[in-house]
């Protein structure tokens, strides 16, 4: 059954500072109740901070949603220790809801192939970011934040088709939101009382698109992409948001599953 609010609700949002992030950080503002508290990480702390007095100035910031900022690089040990302590001085005891949006990622190296990866650093460096650090980060929050009567729990992965396919030259993204879509997978199954969603965006006019449109190495994918562009294909991060925002309200998908824009 539909919700026409998501509750008192701590929503903790990565890479809140732009793009996708940003637009999810709007819409939840709108649909969550008075005393709420979103929680903006990202390393862009100028941008966040704009975020952050918009929505402070929003009908939401005015009938008592707060936003609090975290500047934190989420690939070095110290990032997710410093959202976990932020998210323990926001939290309270009214919170009947909390949200994790798992968005922070990179493209990585999309210029080179599999045969050209030969440096163990590169990968590390990424898949610390990418995926390490979502899994510690949404660890620490289920341990913060444990089950309890009157406390909704909702984890979103933000994913991508590229979870499900391979693409050429694109190993290090495709590989890292393989290992993220099972991850979830995997926590849907152990923790049957939590909301676990995989959401797919589709291609929207962000930095990360923008950067495989002229960095990638296959010559395929990359008028595949510079397609999308001509053949006016993009799709806005509000639009793509506000899909999500439909999902989480409706509360209808099965827990661990990966649901597209396109399917909403």
């Amino acid at each position: 059954m539909s919700s026409t609010d998501l509750g008192r609700a701590l929503c903790i949002i990565t890479g809140a500072s732009r793009g996708f992030g940003r637009a999810v950080a709007v819409q939840l503002s709108r649909l969550v109740k008075p005393g709420s508290v979103l929680l903006l990480a990202a390393r862009s702390g100028d941008e966040l901070r704009a975020l952050q007095e918009e929505l402070a100035g929003s009908e939401a910031g005015r009938t008592g949603v707060k936003a609090v900022c975290v500047e934190a690089d989420l690939g070095q040990k110290e990032g997710p220790e410093r959202v976990l302590k932020a998210a323990a001085e926001a939290s309270s005891e009214e919170i009947e809801h909390l949200i994790l949006i798992n968005n922070a990622a990179s493209l990585g190296d999309v210029s080179r192939f599999c045969k050209d990866f030969t440096n163990m650093a590169d990968m590390d460096s990424y898949l610390s970011f990418n995926f390490s650090s979502c899994l510690c980060l949404t660890a620490g929050v289920l341990q913060r934040f444990p089950k309890r009567p009157g406390l909704k729990r909702t984890v979103v992965n933000v994913s991508s088709v590229c979870a499900l396919q391979p693409f050429s030259s694109w190993v290090l993204y495709c590989s890292g939101k393989a290992a993220r879509h099972m991850m979830f997978k995997v926590l849907a199954q152990e923790e049957p009382d939590l909301r676990v969603l995989s959401y797919g965006p589709g291609p929207m006019g962000t930095a990360m698109l923008d950067e495989g449109r002229f960095r990638t190495a296959d010559p395929a994918l990359k008028n595949f992409i510079s397609g999308i562009y001509t053949e006016e294909k993009l799709i806005t991060c509000e639009e793509s948001s506000s899909k999500m925002m439909k999902l989480l309200l409706k509360d209808e998908y099965t827990s661990g599953d990966q649901i597209s824009v396109y399917d909403v």
